[in-house]
């Protein structure tokens, strides 16, 4: 069956964006061979992607995922907001199913928050792998949307980059 993979960066304080959604603060030189992000996308054929994260990646010059399926999510769209994206709405964990159910590779849980916070509440996240960024934003919007959770994790792996970059890799354990 697939998986359903979070990838993600954060700052070293736990946040994806500033409290505008800005993301310069990722940009940064990466270390000979990047972050692993090339073999990971080769892993997967769809994305999932929030609302905001969309029009954060539109305003980058980057509305869809070249060569996947691109699906957004929102509950105010009545249009797919891009020719090259599916719209989708309603509930989270039967989409999960429904998606893991299907042939291909892996799905990949872009963002945002909401999004990684919705899909964790119902059980749709296989794997967490977070970049922490060696920097610290002082505020903005978290990895997860704040509810009252909690969530086990196993550390299935670490990798520390020649630049201070800590990746980390979970399991989310089925409950």
């Amino acid at each position: 069956m697939r998986k359903i993979v979070a990838y993600v960066a954060t700052s070293a304080d736990g946040f994806i964006a500033r409290p505008d959604g800005d993301v310069r603060w990722l940009d940064r030189p990466e270390p000979k061979g990047g972050y692993g992000m090339s073999a990971f996308y080769k892993t997967v054929d769809t994305v999932l992607l929030g609302r905001k994260t969309f029009d954060v990646g539109r305003k980058l010059g980057h509305p869809v995922f070249p060569g996947k399926k691109n699906y957004v999510f929102s509950r105010r769209l009545k249009a797919p907001p891009h020719p090259e994206v599916e719209l989708l709405k309603g509930d989270v964990e039967q989409l999960g199913r429904t998606l893991r159910r299907r042939r291909g590779k892996d799905i990949w849980l872009v963002g945002g928050g909401e999004l990684i916070g919705a899909f964790l509440d119902a059980g749709q996240v296989d794997e967490l792998i977070v970049h922490v960024i060696p920097v610290l934003i002082g505020e903005g919007i978290p990895l997860v949307a704040p509810r009252h959770r909690e969530v086990p994790l196993q550390l299935t792996a670490t990798r520390r980059y020649s630049d201070g970059v800590v990746r980390l890799s979970y399991a989310v354990p089925r409950r």
